[in-house]
C-alpha cells in the first residue's frame, strides 16, 4: 500500500506531464476523491480550491486530459500524472501553463492568508534571533531572555481572554495576533519549531 501525504487542507499537489513529449503541462491539487475518480474514470479530475469542489479538467474548454498513469515522489507528498492532452491545457491557449521564463529574481507574494502566515512569521523571528538587528522589538525580547518572553505570553494571554469575555471582537483579533507572535518567539527561544506543535495536534486527533 502506497502512502500519500495530504496538506492541512486535505490536498496533495499533482503535476500533469504529457506522456508523449514529457512536457510539464500544469500543477493542480487533488483530494482522495478526485484522484480516485481520475484513476477509475480515465479523465483527470482536480480539486478546485476556489470552488471547494471537484473540477473536471477541460469541462469548460473541451481540452481534457486523458489519464495514463500516476506516480508519487519519495516523500509521498507530490503526485505526477502522465496524461494525454486533447488540446492546449492552459486557459491562455498555451500548450502548457509553464511558458513564462524567470529572467531575473522575481517578487514573491502569498496569494491567500491562513496558517501559512505563522510559518512566515516564525521564519522572520528565526532570522531576527540569528542577526539580532538593532532597534528590533524581537531582538529586545531575545536579549531579555526566556523569562521575560514567558511573561509577555502570560500578559498577552490575559488580554486576549479579557477581550473575549467582553465580546470586543476588534481587540480579540489584535490581542490574539499579539499572543501568537509572542508564543512563536517563546518557541524559538527554546529551540522548538511550529512543526513540533502541529505534530502534537495531529497526534491528539487520533
Amino acid at each position: 500500500m502506497v502512502d500519500v501525504k495530504l496538506d492541512e487542507k486535505g490536498l496533495v499537489p499533482a503535476i500533469a506531464q504529457d506522456v508523449n513529449t514529457g512536457d510539464v503541462l500544469m500543477l493542480g491539487y487533488m483530494n482522495p476523491g478526485s484522484l480516485k475518480r481520475t484513476m477509475e474514470g480515465g479523465d483527470v479530475w482536480f480539486y478546485s480550491r476556489s470552488r471547494s469542489d471537484l473540477w473536471h479538467k477541460g469541462e469548460v474548454s473541451g481540452n481534457y486530459m486523458r489519464y495514463k498513469s500516476a506516480s508519487v515522489d519519495c516523500d509521498g507528498d507530490t503526485i505526477i500524472l502522465k496524461v494525454e492532452p486533447d488540446g492546449p491545457i492552459c486557459h491562455t491557449g498555451n500548450p502548457t501553463c509553464f511558458f513564462t521564463d524567470l529572467d531575473e529574481f522575481p517578487e514573491f507574494f502569498r496569494e491567500e492568508t491562513g496558517p501559512g502566515v505563522l510559518e512566515d512569521l516564525f521564519a522572520v523571528i528565526q532570522d531576527r534571533k540569528e542577526a539580532m538587528p538593532e532597534g528590533s522589538y524581537t531582538t529586545k525580547l531575545f536579549q531579555a531572555g526566556t523569562e521575560r518572553i514567558s511573561q509577555k505570553v502570560i500578559e498577552e494571554g490575559g488580554e486576549t481572554a479579557l477581550a473575549g469575555m467582553s465580546g470586543d471582537k476588534e481587540h480579540l483579533v489584535s490581542e490574539t495576533a499579539d499572543l501568537l507572535y509572542h508564543v512563536l518567539v517563546l518557541l524559538s527561544a527554546n529551540g522548538v519549531r511550529p512543526e513540533d506543535v502541529w505534530a502534537e495536534l495531529r497526534r491528539r486527533q487520533g
